[in-house]
């Protein structure tokens, strides 16, 4: 969703600017545990990253508040399932990286001078990144999965001059390498090769179960017709992204290791594309950082947080 991409990059990625101020040596930090938040610690060492963050972007905050508002993000994101890889954060370290026109050292080199630390950035961004699959999932519950009366979809068609908005469907197949949780630690990496080396040979979904056959404990699903508006947040820019026939990067998840094959993709312009279509934009009318603010106050009235 439009309105939850700008919530992830109003949050802090825009700090170029300050890069020319940053101090030219990187500061020392003592570490001591200064937070528990529900039995995770938050030290003085994870404050004074965040400070200089804070101090980066020229922003006023408190670098405490904030690092336990996100530890109640990530830990929130893993109750609902959300795992962001580390893939994942390095190809967002990267994007911001190119789209500053710095080489990945000297966004490095930066982030060690100013006291933030790459480590610390990437923890941010991971963190970013599931909070915005969080509230997007906040969002579709809120909404009661995002129903349309025919009345509300006759008028935006109405609105918008009486034509149908056309969005892409997508004909999808999932594959995935089971990994049960007591053999995680043992066959993961294992699992992942298999998996990478099977999506390297993926030329199509008539021929994914052919390949599938002679492998254990391999699920190949067919999702059927998805519309764009209507792709899972996590999987959202990788589909858009390949091309029909072709095959998703392989993502770790819950279940093992799977990737998502293309079968096929075409605008189409009918009630249900409409529907879809008008739902997101009226998304984009919503105030996500009230979504937000009002999410994590939920979270901190049941967490446990405990000041040493």
């Amino acid at each position: 969703m439009l309105w939850m991409r700008k919530y992830l990059f109003s949050a802090g990625f825009a700090l170029l600017v300050a890069f020319s101020t940053a101090a030219v040596t990187r500061p020392v930090f003592a570490t001591e545990i200064k937070y528990v938040v529900n039995n995770i610690p938050i030290t003085t060492g994870d404050i004074q990253h965040r400070a200089a963050f804070l101090r980066l972007q020229h922003r006023k905050g408190d670098a405490g508040q904030e690092m336990i508002d996100q530890t109640l993000r990530l830990a929130e994101a893993r109750r609902l399932g959300i795992r962001i890889s580390d893939e994942q954060v390095d190809a967002a370290y990267q994007r911001f990286a190119t789209s500053n026109k710095m080489p990945l050292k000297q966004l490095d080199g930066a982030m060690a001078q100013s006291g933030v630390t790459k480590e610390h950035f990437k923890d941010f961004i991971r963190a970013q990144m599931a909070w915005n699959q969080a509230l997007t999932a906040r969002h579709r519950s809120s909404d009661g999965g995002g129903a349309m009366s025919e009345q509300d979809l006759v008028k935006r068609m109405l609105e918008k001059g009486g034509s149908k908005p056309s969005a892409t469907e997508y004909m999808l197949q999932q594959v995935i390498f089971v990994v049960p949780a007591a053999e995680r630690s043992a066959t993961l990496a294992k699992r992942k090769r298999e998996a990478d080396a099977m999506r390297a040979r993926f030329n199509g979904c008539n021929t994914t179960r052919e390949f599938a056959k002679g492998l254990i404990d391999v699920t190949v699903r067919d999702l059927g017709r998805v519309l764009a508006p209507q792709l899972p947040a996590d999987w959202a820019e990788q589909i858009k992204a390949t091309k029909v026939g072709g095959a998703t990067t392989t993502r770790e998840t819950d279940r093992g290791v799977e990737f998502i094959g293309i079968c096929s993709s075409r605008e189409v312009s009918d009630d249900k594309a409409a529907q879809m279509v008008f739902q997101s934009e009226g998304s984009s009318d919503k105030n996500a950082d009230e979504l937000s603010k009002k999410y994590v106050e939920e979270l901190r009235k049941k967490a446990r947080i405990i000041e040493r």
